[in-house]
């Protein structure tokens, strides 16, 4: 299921991977972790705090390439994506309270490169 994803900073085609599949699946290829469009400003800050508890989410600071555009949807989805990607891109690690989507288009932008 194919949905465009317009509050990224790149206009995203994304797709769903269903939560009862074959984790081996996001495995196969190179997929990203971004916050979902829908996800609310409460549970976006959360998910910033928790992932950059367990990774190193200096890109995001001012100045850094990450930094800008300076929105929390953009901030969430490049941390979840830098916890996702260190623990191992499974889709539990991706989950955020029902809140992250994998997806199989590079999200990156430009000096923004997403691991």
């Amino acid at each position: 299921m194919a949905k465009a994803v317009a509050a990224l900073p790149l206009l995203l085609l994304v797709l769903y991977l269903s939560s009862g599949g074959d984790s081996a699946r996001a495995n196969e290829q190179k997929t990203w972790c971004v916050a979902k469009p829908s996800s609310d400003q409460a549970t976006l800050l959360a998910n910033i705090n928790y992932a950059c508890t367990h990774v190193d989410c200096q890109i995001l600071q001012k100045g850094c390439p990450c930094f800008s555009p300076d929105s929390l949807i953009n901030h969430a989805s490049i941390a979840m994506n830098l916890y996702y990607q260190c623990k191992g891109r499974n889709q539990w690690n991706c989950d955020f309270r029902n809140s992250g989507l994998i997806v199989v288009t590079d999200p990156s932008y430009s000096d923004c490169i997403y691991a």
